[in-house]
């Protein structure tokens, strides 16, 4: 029984030690954050740090990186004639958003090191690209050819160009190209087919085909331009975590 209650303790609680010899707590001050499915407890030091250049990393590494804003998505008719439908009320929703995360982004102070200087950079500059996409796409369902102005026209000018020409041919061409290709992804290609037939035999193959070219053909080019590159070893995480001594992580069973 002692063995299973020890086994359980380590697999609840994992304690970190950021020195080979345990330091002294006495001058240093406590900090918690969460980290995904993580509680963690450590101490850090005044004298290096200030808690508010901490708070400012720990906001851009947890609440600020990937998807920030709340949108509504469009994968079916019914959506798409909503987002076309109340299209200014979504545009004033997106502007609401980006006024309120704008102004907390640009406040952060953060420990003046390169690596969180960067990091404060790439945040923003994603932060901006990802309200912009979001804007054009909510205007491009009621409007394609305005994505002629789009920020992304370099970027994504096959895409654009088949989305926004008065040929429909020419979007219906592109539609079928994309879904080929995503098919060859899937465990079932056929089946991507034979769905994509289906939408391109229905009255409103134009408005499914605007669905998949702005949401997806779009979306993914756009938003794969301006995305810092994925860490894999999750570097900025564990820096985050060298600030602090006797750190210790109590984390909820998957």
């Amino acid at each position: 029984m002692k063995k299973m209650m020890i086994g359980l303790s380590l697999a609840l609680s994992i304690t970190i030690w950021g020195q080979k010899t345990p330091a002294k707590t006495t001058n240093l001050t406590p900090y918690s954050y969460q980290t995904f499915n993580c509680d963690n407890k450590g101490y850090f030091d005044p004298a290096k740090y200030k808690k508010e250049e901490i708070d400012g990393v720990n906001k851009l590494l947890y609440q600020f990186s990937g998807v920030v804003f709340d949108t509504r998505p469009v994968f079916k008719l019914s959506q798409l004639e909503e987002i076309r439908q109340n299209r200014e009320t979504y545009l004033q929703d997106l502007e609401k958003q980006y006024q309120e995360k704008k102004k907390e982004l640009y406040s952060i102070q953060v420990i003046d090191l390169p690596k969180w200087k960067k990091l404060q950079e790439e945040t923003i500059q994603s932060f901006e690209n990802e309200y912009q996409l979001n804007k054009e796409e909510i205007m491009a369902y009621s409007d394609p050819s305005t994505l002629k102005n789009s920020r992304y026209y370099t970027t994504c000018r096959e895409q654009i160009e088949a989305i926004s020409s008065p040929d429909r041919e020419k979007m219906y061409a592109a539609w079928r190209t994309y879904t080929e290709l995503k098919s060859k992804n899937n465990a079932d290609p056929k089946a991507v087919m034979t769905r994509f037939d289906t939408k391109m035999n229905d009255p409103q193959k134009e408005d499914y085909a605007l669905i998949d070219m702005i949401g997806l053909g779009f979306h993914n080019c756009a938003n794969s331009s301006f995305r810092p590159k994925r860490d894999d070893e999750g570097t900025s995480y564990k820096d985050f975590d060298k600030i602090f001594t006797k750190l210790k992580r109590t984390c909820d069973e998957p």
